[in-house]
């Protein structure tokens, strides 16, 4: 039974070799990784220990080390083992799949050790097995990678204890313990590491401690422990275990100072310490301070950083220290080369600890420092950004001005940095702008402007004129006419160019203000001119409704802007049929939010409001019908249709009313009769008399065709049957009975005399028809039940290719039906005549 895994195995080992498609050997590494670990769990081995092999297959008299056919799979792990390096170098395997494949391979080896295995194979196995545990541990799988450490430590003793017997003395004993301790020296950094990754701190401690206790005859290894107990404090420190990062970090940097020849070096030894002082900080800053300056203090001691400056400083400013103590700590770098960046951050931290006097000091020794830097703006807005947050407007003001001068004198910030200052000014702006404070916003956006050279336009600055010019309308200071022309100016370049729909509404919408305020103040003649100005913004209005068919909310409002704006141009033609269009797409666009709204009061105001436009759009349109022939255009169509899906959904009482006129008219479509039966039962609307109505009507008017529409004609039948005859009811009345019945044979009718009438329609005429009989057998109406069945029986001569599917099982059931309704009949009692 083991042999023939094995060879199954050995099989999948052989075909993986030969094996380029990268799908292909994905999964083959998945059976490996499956099957060897079942051979392994039957082998009656724990985890990760070698396997059992059964008497006769490896021992016994005179038996060599490894069989033929193990010798074979041991050839095969090997093989294996190499494939799998040269495959993950060239990244055809990934991490997690040479990981498997080398357990496979580690399996096999271990499999095939004998009961006195040679040296070489021991440290051959002491190599994989090493390997393999570390391989699952750089993946995240520590407890997988437990079993195979314990192999390797196992054989390491093994092959200590096998040198040992062939040692010819003393010195021999020391070389042989030497050539183990590296190895014994890895695989418990590597147990260190598990135990690390699986938590458990205190076998961690032990494994680190048992290394350290090695370094005294491996020193060159120093630097490796130092690093590792580093990376468990980064590990630890990311967890939030900071007792145990700062346990971990400490260890670290001990052991970087127990060998100086083979220290990492007084970098990484002020890293070290730097996390050290971070987890005192973030562990409990008040109660590990001093823990943490001085491993702070120690950082900047053996190598000067400024992350290390940095955190002195964030950690005194959270302890409270004086001002005096954090100017000392400043001091400290003030003699080194630091980056603009560096020190903006640090100021930025002064200040933002409410520490001004240091801070802005320190500010201006920075920008003492950087005066020749192109980047020295940086600094000046850092100050003013401070200066405003602590509402010492005044002296932020200055520094504007400043700057302005700078800026016309050969001292330009550079453009990101005016960009910046830009948004500080407008922000400033806007605050006093909410607070009605228009003239200080005015003031604001007037800094802003000074950067501009005059016939200069692009999109900021036809916003801030905008801004400006609402500013002004505010304080009624509609006389500031250069101003109001730069305005205007701006604001059609920004109505042209903007993409964001808000802003752009904004724009419109302040641009016709101002246009309005312009031309009420001026003479007949001039105001002419800007009523045709006004109408290239109906226009533009217009074609921005139709930009923003995918917001419909502003959609919606553009058309009215649209609207609005036409009624103050001339009542032509042409204009009449702009404003009817607005008014309808408002009110088409009303409608469809109120279909999406799942709010009831929401969809009520929208439904209300599609109403109002509407009654406005009804009027134009009464005055538009006396200019000329309209016998084609929609509209008397649509206000029918728009208004009745606003009233049926409103349930307005004057809908009954509406639709008695619509009775009435001669010239009514049947898809119009067809969408307004369809909107009467349209959730919240529900009218099922006037959906019976409209579909009866539209019913006529199919009938009336020279050639009757069959697909049509039988959608109309559908729904006007699916109302009339409600499924699942059972008792009802003869009329409604009959009613349904005079429409199954229309149905009948327009069947027999058309091959286009829908198979799939007939089918479900023919099952209504039955299922109706059916019902009336079950209440004991046989007549009724007979009628009806043999009116399904009717519609089965008329299907197509379905007929066979349904016929023999339809006859046998009529048949049993009818024989059921006999005997059903003769134990009716006799009525005399």
């Amino acid at each position: 039974m083991e042999a023939a895994r094995l060879a199954a195995v050995e099989g999948l080992v052989r075909e993986l070799l030969r094996e380029e498609a990268p799908s292909r050997i994905a999964a083959l590494t998945e059976e490996l990784f499956q099957a060897a670990g079942s051979v392994s769990a039957e082998g009656g081995s724990a985890a990760g220990t070698p396997f059992s092999i059964p008497p006769g297959e490896t021992e016994g008299p005179g038996a060599p080390e490894c069989p033929a056919p193990l010798a074979q799979v041991e050839e095969s792990a090997i093989n294996l083992w190499n494939w799998a390096v040269t495959k993950h170098t060239g990244s055809v395997v990934n991490d997690e799949q040479r990981a498997k494949l080398r357990f496979v391979a580690c399996r096999l080896v271990c499999l095939c050790e004998g009961s006195d295995p040679p040296e070489g194979t021991i440290r051959r196995q002491i190599l994989m097995c090493m390997k393999t545990g570390k391989g699952w541990i750089d993946i995240g799988k520590a407890d997988l990678a437990d079993g195979f450490l314990e192999i390797a430590m196992s054989s390491i003793e093994k092959l200590y204890a096998k040198l040992l017997k062939g040692s010819d003395g003393e010195t021999d004993i020391h070389v042989h313990k030497a050539d183990v301790e590296k190895n014994l020296f890895k695989v418990v950094s590597y147990q260190a590491e598990s135990a690390v990754a699986k938590g458990d701190f205190q076998k961690a401690v032990m494994c680190v401690q048992r290394c350290k206790d090695m370094l005294m005859k491996l020193p060159k290894e120093t630097c490796y422990l130092s690093i590792l107990c580093y990376n468990f404090g980064v590990e630890t420190y990311e967890w939030k275990r900071y007792e145990q990062s700062s346990f971990w970090l400490s260890q670290s940097y001990d052991i970087g100072k127990m060998d100086m020849k083979y220290s990492v070096g007084k970098e990484m030894q002020a890293k070290v310490l730097r996390l050290l002082a971070t987890a005192y900080f973030e562990w409990d800053c008040n109660l590990y301070l001093e823990k943490a300056l001085k491993a702070i203090s120690l950082a900047n001691q053996e190598n000067l950083h400024p992350a290390g400056c940095f955190l002195k400083i964030k950690i005194l400013l959270k302890s409270g220290a004086s001002d005096e103590d954090i100017n000392s700590a400043v001091a400290e770098f003030l003699h080194h080369e630091m980056s603009l960046d560096f020190c903006l951050n640090t100021a930025k931290l002064l200040l933002e600890h409410g520490r001004e006097s240091v801070g802005f000091d320190f500010l201006k020794s920075v920008a003492e420092r950087f005066e020749s830097s192109p980047d020295l703006g940086k600094i000046t807005l850092l100050h003013i950004e401070f200066l405003l947050q602590n509402k010492r407007e005044l002296l932020a003001k200055q520094k504007v001005e400043e700057i302005i001068i700078g800026h016309y004198t050969g001292k330009q910030l550079l453009p990101e940095a005016l960009n910046q200052l830009h948004i500080i000014l407008w922000d400033r702006a806007a605050k006093h702008y909410e607070a009605k404070s228009y003239s200080e916003a005015l003031h604001w956006y007037n800094y802003s402007v000074s950067f501009y050279t005059p016939g200069q336009i692009d999109q900021n600055l036809a916003k801030l004129q905008r801004n400006m010019a609402s500013c002004y309308l505010h304080l009624k200071q509609i006389d500031k006419n250069e101003q109001q022309v730069v305005a205007i100016k701006a604001l059609e370049y920004l109505s042209e160019h903007l993409q964001d729909c808000q802003q752009l509404f904004a724009a419109l919408k302040c641009l016709v203000r101002l246009k309005l305020s312009k031309v009420m103040a001026e003479n007949e003649e001039k105001r002419d001119e800007d009523v045709d100005s006004m109408l290239t913004y109906l226009a533009l209005a217009w074609n921005l409704a139709v930009q923003f068919r995918d917001y419909p909310e502003k959609m919606r409002d553009f058309f009215l802007l649209s609207f609005k704006l036409s009624q103050f141009c001339p009542s032509d033609k042409a204009v009449l049929i702009a404003q009817k269009t607005c008014l309808l797409m408002a009110a088409a666009v009303d409608l469809e939010m109120g279909r999406q709204e799942v709010t009831p009061s929401k969809q009520t105001e929208l439904l209300t409001q599609a109403l109002q436009h509407l009654q406005v759009c009804k009027e134009i349109w009464k005055v538009l019908k006396l200019t000329g022939d309209f016998a084609k255009d929609p509209t008397e169509t649509l206000l029918l249709l728009y208004e009745f899906e606003a009233r049926s959904k409103l349930n307005d009482p004057t809908l009954h009313d509406l639709m008695e006129s619509v009775w009435e008219q001669p010239q009514i479509e049947v898809k119009t009769l067809e969408i307004i039966a369809s909107l009467a039962m349209e959730s919240p609307a529900r009218y099922p008399v006037l959906c019976k109505k409209a579909l009866k009507g539209a019913l006529n008017l199919h009938r009336k065709q020279t050639v009757i529409d069959a697909e049509k004609f039988s959608k109309c039948l559908h729904s006007l049957i699916n109302l009339s005859l409600p499924t699942g009811l059972t008792d009802l009345d003869a009329c409604v009975l009959q009613e349904a019945w005079d429409y199954f044979e229309d149905a009948l009718s327009v069947v027999s005399s058309t091959d286009a009438y829908p198979e799939m329609e007939i089918l479900w005429l023919m099952t209504r028809a039955w299922n109706t009989g059916i019902f009336q057998y079950t209440v004991g109406k046989y007549k009724e039940a007979e009628q009806w069945c043999g009116l399904g029986m009717r519609f089965l001569n008329h299907l197509g290719s379905l007929k066979k599917s349904y016929e023999g099982h339809m006859i046998g059931l009529y048949s049993e039906v009818l024989d059921k309704l006999d005997r059903a009949k003769g134990f009716l009692p006799n009525v005399e005549e």
